[in-house]
C-alpha cells in the first residue's frame, strides 16, 4: 500500500513561525508566553483552512514544552514534544464539536478537567466547531468555562462566531484569523516544492493560490490534484486546464480587439470560448475583473490593489498605458449593466454579444462627444421649426415639479453633459455619448459668448419666437415674462398650464439659449403667474334669480312697472 500523505498533513506547520499568514495571531501568542499572561480560554475563528486548529495544536504543545527555544517555540525534543508528534500526549484532549454536541459529550468533558495532568503542568482541551454544540451544551459548559481549575485551558475553533452565544465569547479571549492572500500561498507552496523537487511556474503557483481562495488547506488540495495531472514539471496551461479555468490571455486579445474596433475578432474570441466548455457568465465577470485591474495599473499608488503574479503585472502596465480611462470606465459599466442582466436575458449568448459590440464603438462615442459632426452643432444652434408633443428630455432641462427624468435615446445629445452622467442608461451606442464626458469637463465652455443678462435675455427670446412658425406658440412666447435671478437659470412666468406645455415642446429653446450665451448647463424655470391664471378662468355661473328678485330689478330700471302693477291689481308667482 502507497505511504503517500497528502501536503495539508504532510506540510502542517508545527511551529508558529511557519503558519502563513497569520502573523499577528502568532505574535501574539508568543508575547503571551514570554511574559507569562496565558489566557485560561481562547476563541479561534476565521474562514475555513487558515489555521485555526493549527494554531491551537502549536500553542498546546508550547505550553507543556519542557525546554522551550528563546523564541518562544516547543523544542520538539523534550518528552511531551515527543507524546504530542506521536499523537499520544495523555494532556491534550480534542473533541470535535461537529459530531459531539450534546450534553453528555461536554459532561465527559468535564469530568476530564477535575483530574490534574500527571505529567506538564496543563491540560489543553481544543474544541473544534464549537458554533455546533447544542444550546444544552453551551449552558453544561459555562460555569466550568469561567472558573476552570489552574491546569485546565480550553482553545475554541469556529468558522462561524456568530452563532456562538454571548455568555461563551465574553468568558474567552477571542483571535480573528485572516483569510490567506494568493501571494502568501504562492511562496508557501514554492517552498514545498524545493522540498518535493518539483519545477512549478509562478504563475502556476499564483493560480492555485487564487482559486483556493483563501484557505491554505484548499491550495494545499488544488496542488496535490495538480502534481497527480502533471508530474513534477507544473506549467501555467496545465493548471488552468486542470481547473477548468478561462487563461488570462483571452482577456488581454479582448482589449486589443476593442481598442482596434475588430468587431469580427471580439465575436470569434467569444465564440472559442463558448466551444471550449466555460459558462458565458463566468466570462463576462473575468473581463471586468480584467478591466478593473487595468484601470488599477494606471497609477502606481494602486498597484498594491492589483492582485496578480508579477509576470502578469507586466502585462496589465503596458496595456494600461494604451487604453485611455474613458473607455475603461465605459467597459466596465457595460460589463456591469451586462451582468446584472444576464439571468433575465433569454438569449444570454446575444446579450453578451450585444455588450461586446457596444464595448467596439466606445473610442468613436467618444469622439463624437467631444467633437460634434457640423450638422449636429447646426441643429443645436437652430431653433425648432416643428412643434413636437412632450417628452421626457423636457423634464431633465426645465426645472419644474414632473417625474424623475428619463433620457430618450434620440435625445441624448441635448441634455447637460452632468445630468446625462447620472440619468443616461449604457443601453444605447448614444447615452454612451453623454456617459463618457466628465463631471470638469462639463463645467467648461468652448469661448466666451454673448453676457448673460436679462437685457440680452429679452432679446434672444424674443429672436427665438420671430422664428417659430407656429402662430399659438409664438404669440406665447411673446406675452412670457423673461427674467434671470442668478448666472445659470432663466426664469419664465406664462399665464396658464396650456402656455407651459407649449413652451416645453420647443426642445430647441434650451439649446438655442445655451449657445447664445456659451452656458452649457443654463436651467429654464417655468413659472405660472396666479394672478393671471384666476383672471385667464371664466367667472363662476350666477345663482338663478326669483321671481321677487327678478321684479325688484325690474322696478329698479324702469319704475313705470311699479305703477303697471298697481293699477292692474298684479301679484308676483312664486
Amino acid at each position: 500500500m502507497s505511504n503517500f500523505v497528502v501536503s495539508a498533513r504532510k506540510y502542517r506547520p508545527s511551529r508558529f513561525e511557519d503558519v502563513v499568514g497569520q502573523e499577528h495571531i502568532s505574535q501574539t501568542l508568543k508575547n503571551a508566553l514570554k511574559s507569562d499572561h496565558v489566557a485560561h480560554a481562547f476563541l479561534f475563528c476565521g474562514p475555513r483552512g487558515v489555521g485555526k486548529t493549527t494554531c491551537a495544536r502549536i500553542l498546546a504543545k508550547i505550553l507543556n514544552c519542557q525546554n522551550r527555544t528563546a523564541d518562544y517555540e516547543a523544542c520538539n525534543t523534550c518528552d511531551s514534544c515527543k507524546a504530542f508528534n506521536e499523537n499520544a500526549s495523555f494532556n491534550i484532549t480534542e473533541l470535535d464539536a461537529a459530531s459531539n454536541n450534546s450534553v453528555e459529550h461536554i459532561r465527559g468533558l468535564i469530568e476530564q478537567v477535575r483530574f490534574a495532568p500527571q505529567q506538564g503542568k496543563y491540560k489543553v482541551f481544543i474544541i473544534d466547531e464549537v458554533h455546533m454544540l447544542s444550546q444544552q451544551a453551551f449552558n453544561a459548559f459555562l460555569k466550568t468555562l469561567e472558573e476552570p481549575p489552574a491546569y485546565a485551558i480550553f482553545i475554541l475553533a469556529t468558522t462561524e462566531k456568530h452563532k456562538i452565544i454571548p455568555t461563551i465569547l465574553s468568558r474567552c479571549q477571542i483571535y480573528d484569523f485572516r483569510r490567506i492572500q494568493p501571494k502568501d500561498a504562492m511562496d508557501y507552496l514554492q517552498e514545498i516544492c524545493v522540498k518535493e523537487e518539483i519545477n512549478a511556474d509562478e504563475d502556476a503557483l499564483f493560480t492555485i493560490g487564487t482559486k483556493a481562495d483563501g484557505a491554505m488547506r484548499d491550495a494545499l488540495s488544488i496542488f496535490d490534484r495538480i502534481v497527480s495531472a502533471a508530474g513534477k514539471r507544473i506549467t501555467y496551461q496545465d493548471v488552468i486546464t486542470n481547473l477548468n479555468i478561462l487563461d488570462y490571455e483571452y482577456y488581454f486579445k479582448v482589449v486589443e480587439a476593442l481598442m482596434t474596433e475588430d468587431i469580427s475578432k471580439i465575436l470569434l474570441i467569444f465564440d472559442d470560448i463558448l466551444k471550449k466548455g466555460f459558462d458565458a457568465e463566468m466570462f463576462i465577470n473575468g473581463l471586468g475583473e480584467h478591466l478593473r485591474n487595468l484601470l488599477v495599473s494606471k497609477d502606481t499608488q494602486t498597484l498594491s490593489l492589483l492582485d496578480v503574479s508579477e509576470s502578469q503585472k507586466a502585462l496589465y502596465a503596458r496595456q494600461s498605458q494604451l487604453a485611455p480611462v474613458a473607455m475603461l470606465l465605459t467597459a466596465l459599466n457595460l460589463c456591469n449593466d451586462c451582468d446584472i442582466n444576464y439571468k433575465q436575458a433569454r438569449n444570454k449568448r446575444l446579450h453578451i454579444e450585444m455588450t461586446l459590440i457596444k464595448m467596439t464603438y466606445i473610442h468613436k462615442a467618444i469622439e463624437l462627444a467631444n467633437n460634434p459632426t457640423p450638422v449636429e452643432e447646426k441643429k443645436k444652434s437652430e431653433p425648432s421649426q416643428i412643434n413636437t408633443p412632450p417628452t421626457p428630455i423636457a423634464a431633465a432641462v426645465y426645472d419644474t415639479p414632473t417625474p424623475e427624468p428619463t433620457v430618450v435615446k434620440e435625445d441624448v445629445a441635448k441634455v447637460a453633459p452632468k445630468a446625462a452622467l447620472i440619468t443616461a442608461s449604457v443601453g444605447s451606442l448614444e447615452s454612451l455619448y453623454a456617459s463618457v464626458q466628465s463631471d470638469e469637463k462639463a463645467a467648461e465652455t468652448t469661448e466666451k459668448g454673448i453676457a448673460f443678462n436679462e437685457a440680452n435675455l429679452i432679446a434672444a427670446w424674443a429672436q427665438f419666437a420671430d422664428n417659430v412658425s407656429s402662430p399659438t406658440t409664438k404669440a406665447t412666447l411673446m406675452k412670457a415674462e423673461v427674467s434671470i435671478k442668478d448666472a445659470r437659470s432663466a426664469y419664465v412666468k406664462v399665464g396658464s398650464t396650456i402656455s407651459e406645455n407649449l413652451i416645453k415642446q420647443e426642445s430647441g429653446l434650451i439649446d438655442y439659449l445655451r449657445e447664445q450665451f456659451q452656458l452649457s448647463d443654463l436651467v429654464l424655470h417655468i413659472e405660472i403667474d396666479k394672478e393671471k391664471l384666476a383672471a385667464s378662468l371664466p367667472p363662476p355661473p350666477s345663482k338663478p334669480l326669483t321671481s321677487k328678485e327678478k321684479y325688484e330689478k325690474m322696478v329698479e330700471e324702469n319704475p313705470v312697472v311699479h305703477e303697471l302693477r298697481t293699477v292692474f291689481d298684479l301679484g308676483i308667482s312664486e
